[in-house]
């Protein structure tokens, strides 16, 4: 049943064809048995005709209802009464009215055929009670439009529920569409946080571990003790770094997790205090206070505050020269997180790191600024009065509208 019903989905013309010859045998028979003379030319071309509709209705619907209108018409004209032929007609007015292709001037001019053609055949071949009334005539003629007309109805429903079908496709695959391509700006997006994460590792603890190789190097006859402790720094600064590096690019690999099938939560302000204790143990004097009372933070937040106090103490290292000292302020608030990071080195070099720095990298302060933007706060970046540099940064806790 399943092959056959896919056959008949595969060749709808076929099918048309078989149903028209079988009509064309059947019909003959009435031809023969009930005209004489020139009404079996009539008739047969008629039949012949009626049966061509049937076969051609799915290629050329419009074509086949002109070429019904003008069997019907010569069917009155020279006296063809009602014949099995006949079922053509209402064939072919569903064809039009359910057909995706037919224009609609067709299927207008089906359903006006639908319901002039019955009463005029009555009235041409007289086939209502001649002994009833004019109601009951009247009532005859309708019973007879009737199946002309639900041939039409059935036709047009089928019509809407195809056009809405399309129409829920189109959209479906129009989302489809919508949801491949936000997949793909998230992509980006990811990759983009990623590419800042990796930035703000790298520029943090390879400078950390140059400060002390350095250090290691000046002092190594002198001081082997702080020789030894300054390459201890180097070698828990670079397998920090490692660590991070394994888990952003973790992030990247797809299908594959890290070890224990979750990733390393993000850092936040409760690590501040390490990264404080990692900075001052590479020669860098850091005041750490924290105002107001601690309060839960959203994780974005948290991440943009650590990678803010992270790249500034970064950028004051490399360019805030020597015998400087930092200060960090962290100031709880209620609707806000208030971030304050000063230093008193050389703060006219920072504003090289703001549009290209020295040594060519540029992207600090651009960075600092894309976070805070994402999180929907306020960077604030330049010269210190009395010298040195500032940033500061009002981070909001709640979503921004």
């Amino acid at each position: 049943m399943q092959r056959l019903y896919a056959f008949l989905r595969r060749h709808p013309t076929g099918v048309d064809s078989f149903w028209a010859v079988l009509l064309l045998g059947f019909n003959c028979l009435w031809i023969f048995s009930d005209l004489g003379g020139a009404e079996q030319i009539y008739g047969a071309v008629c039949t012949v005709g009626l049966c061509l509709v049937i076969a051609l209705r799915r290629r050329a619907p419009e074509k086949m209802l002109l070429l019904t209108t003008a069997i019907g018409i010569g069917q009155l004209i020279f006296g063809i009464d009602t014949n099995p032929a006949d079922f053509a007609m209402l064939v072919i007015i569903y064809t039009v009215a359910s057909g995706t292709s037919a224009t609609r001037w067709a299927s207008r001019f089906a359903l006006a055929g639908a319901l002039t053609g019955p009463a005029l055949s009555l009235w041409r071949f007289g086939n209502a009670p001649v002994d009833r009334s004019l109601w009951e005539a009247g009532a005859f003629t309708a019973l007879l439009t009737v199946p002309f007309v639900l041939a039409w109805v059935l036709g047009d429903s089928i019509r809407t529920r195809r056009a809405y079908w399309a129409q829920l496709e189109e959209k479906a695959a129009r989302l489809e569409k919508e949801r491949e391509a936000q997949s793909r700006i998230a992509v980006a997006a990811e990759r983009a946080r990623i590419a800042r994460e990796l930035h703000d590792v790298v520029a943090h603890n390879v400078s950390v571990m140059v400060v002390q190789a350095d250090g290691a190097a000046y002092v190594l006859d002198a001081a082997p003790d702080q020789a030894r402790q300054a390459l201890e720094t180097i070698s828990g600064t670079g397998r920090q770094a490692l660590a991070e590096m394994r888990r952003l690019l973790g992030v990247l690999r797809t299908g594959e997790q890290s070890e224990g099938g979750e990733y390393v939560p993000q850092p936040g302000v409760e690590q501040l205090s390490d990264l404080i204790e990692q900075v001052r143990g590479a020669g860098l004097p850091v005041d750490f206070r924290v105002e107001g009372e601690p309060q839960p933070l959203p994780s974005s937040v948290e991440l943009t505050a650590y990678r803010i106090v992270q790249e500034a103490l970064t950028n004051t290292r490399k360019h805030g020269g020597p015998d400087v000292g930092a200060t960090v302020r962290l100031a709880y608030k209620d609707d806000d997180l208030d971030l304050l990071v000063e230093d008193d080195g050389r703060g006219a070099q920072h504003e090289l790191y703001e549009e290209g720095g020295a040594d060519g990298l540029g992207h600090g302060l651009i960075g600092m600024r894309e976070r805070v933007g994402m999180v929907g706060g306020s960077l604030n970046a330049g010269p210190r009065p009395g010298g040195g540099f500032r940033i500061s940064a009002v981070l909001p806790l709640k979503p921004t509208r």
